[in-house]
This record gives structure tokens, C-alpha cells and sequence, in this order.
């Protein structure tokens, strides 16, 4: 009996202690972890400091997406020897001198992919990597602060397609007007005065003219999140035929590291590219803007990503 009552007393004192001690260390945990806390809120205004100042800021993430493979002889398929694979990638690039007084903000957005179906019981089928996505745009904007969120502002935007029909079309946006920044990360451009530069080879139906221009763009960065959506569109004053609009988005999540998962994607609408498309098909599918289908233009892509 006595000894029972002293095995019962000793496994008591050791339970104690272990309780004691695991209330000990979640006590120290709590003060590190708040001493960790200032140190970050501090770090944080420190680098708010650090952007407020003069001086460039550059940056760039994006999306890298692949896949291969090959069937012998799968014949539950309709193609039972085949390779096939595609690949892809995004960059999302951006340089702004920001100043007292002006600013200077560069940005690059580009989105190619290739795909290849090559079916081995056929001699004389395609069997290279083909362009399928094919972004390009690039934009330059400088302005003069009227205010702290007003500025005189003026525009160089280009788009086009590098794989396949470059500059053909091509779109080169010129115009002035002001540029609002009502919170941080937000650029909205107003340019009522632009000229829409549309270059093409041969007879087609892309004419250039006068219209206004509008862009918002919001990039930022929270954390192992990367994102910017950019909304591009152009109001023709000689006819809204040969209006335009284009809104981008990409995302990016860091896992390890530089690298995580990215997924971008962007719609379209652009009458004077529906109708030179449909013009080409045999037989033509439209023959004016008036009997014209005018599809929404959309493309993503979902990858791994790589923060530059």
C-alpha cells in the first residue's frame, strides 16, 4: 500500500512538472512571438519609408506551364500512337521612376504557349510545336503631378503578336490627358486625345483613327501573393467599329521559395480582328461589320510559377 501511495505521488510530481514546463514554454512563445511582431510592423514602416522615396522601382513574376507524352499502340483512343506535349509561359514586368514632382512607369506583359499533337501513323501531319496564345504588350506613361493624386500625363502603348503575323496587326496607342492614383498599386489613364495606330499588310479591313484612350492597372503584392489585372480600351470617334478592349490578369502564389502557382488569363473584344478573320475563312463567315459575329476573344494558362 505504502509503496502504491509513493508511485501515484512520484508520477504526480512528474506530471506537474511537464504541465509546468508546457505552461513555462507557451509563455516564452507568446513573448517571442509578439517581440517578432513588433520587429515586423517596425521592418514594415521602415520599407514604407523606403518606397516613399525617389528612385526606380522595378519588379517581375510569372507563369511557366508544360506538360509531354507519348502513346504506343493505346487504342482506346483515336490516335493510338501519338506525342504530344505544350508549353507555355507569362512575364509580367514593370520599371517606374517615381519622382517629387513626375513619374515614369514601364510595363511589359507578355503570354506565349505552343502545342504539338504528332500522330505517328501519319507521315505527312504536323508534327512541330505550334503558337496557340500569343500576347504581347508594352507600355510606356509619363506624367506631371498637378496634385498628389492628379497628373498631366502622356501615353506610348504597343501591342501585337510575336509567334505568328508579327505587327500584322499591330497597334500602336499616342495620346495625352491625366492620370489618377486614388490609392496605392491603382493607375487610371484618361486620355481623351489619342490617335490608334493600326498597321496590317495588304487590303484588310484595320483602319487607324482619333478616340480616346482609358487604362486601369493594379499590381501588388501581399505577402507569397503576386497579382495584376490591367483593363486597356479604346473608344474610336469615327466609328465604334474600330473600337477596342483588352483586360489581363495574372496571378502568383510563391510555395517554396521563388517558385509556387501561377494562373493568368485575359479577355478580348476587337471587331476589326473578327472580321479579318472571318473574311479569310472559306467560305467567309461575314462580309461587313453587319452581319459579323463578334465572339469574345478569351485565353489562360495555369503553371508553375517563378517570382523574378
Amino acid at each position: 500500500m505504502k509503496k502504491t501511495v509513493l508511485l501515484l505521488s512520484f508520477f504526480m510530481v512528474i506530471i506537474s512538472v511537464k504541465a509546468q514546463t508546457r505552461e513555462e514554454l507557451q509563455t516564452q512563445k507568446e513573448v517571442k512571438q509578439a517581440e517578432a511582431d513588433a520587429a515586423q510592423k517596425e521592418a514594415d514602416s521602415i520599407q514604407g519609408l523606403i518606397d516613399a522615396l525617389p528612385g526606380w522601382r522595378t519588379g517581375a513574376f510569372g507563369t511557366i506551364g508544360g506538360s509531354l507524352s507519348g502513346f504506343n499502340n493505346w487504342y482506346s483512343q483515336g490516335i493510338p500512337n501519338n506525342n504530344s506535349g505544350n508549353v507555355g509561359f507569362t512575364v509580367n514586368a514593370f520599371a517606374n521612376l517615381i519622382q517629387e514632382k513626375s513619374f515614369w512607369r514601364n510595363a511589359l506583359t507578355t503570354n506565349l504557349n505552343w502545342v504539338k499533337l504528332d500522330d505517328r501513323d501519319i507521315d505527312t501531319d504536323n508534327d512541330s510545336f505550334r503558337p496557340t496564345t500569343d500576347v504581347f504588350n508594352i507600355s510606356s506613361l509619363y506624367g506631371r503631378n498637378l496634385s498628389k493624386t492628379l497628373a498631366a500625363s502622356g501615353l506610348m502603348e504597343y501591342r501585337t503578336t510575336l509567334l505568328n503575323n508579327f505587327n500584322d496587326p499591330g497597334y500602336l496607342d499616342l495620346g495625352i490627358g491625366a492620370t489618377w492614383t486614388p490609392i496605392e498599386n491603382l493607375i487610371v489613364v484618361i486620355h481623351p486625345l489619342n490617335y490608334n495606330f493600326v498597321f496590317s499588310s495588304g487590303d484588310t479591313v484595320f483602319e487607324s483613327s482619333l478616340g480616346a484612350k482609358i487604362i486601369a492597372d493594379y499590381t501588388r503584392q501581399i505577402g507569397a501573393i503576386n497579382f495584376k489585372t490591367n483593363l486597356s480600351m479604346f473608344e474610336s470617334y469615327k466609328d465604334s467599329n474600330f473600337s477596342n478592349w483588352t483586360w489581363t490578369n495574372s496571378f502568383g502564389y510563391t510555395l517554396w521559395k521563388m517558385i509556387g502557382v501561377g494562373f493568368d488569363f485575359g479577355l478580348r473584344n476587337n471587331k476589326q480582328e473578327a472580321l479579318n478573320y472571318a473574311l479569310a475563312q472559306i467560305p467567309a463567315t461575314a462580309t461587313s461589320f453587319d452581319d459579323l459575329d463578334n465572339k469574345l476573344q478569351t485565353y489562360y494558362t495555369f503553371g508553375l510559377s517563378y517570382k523574378f
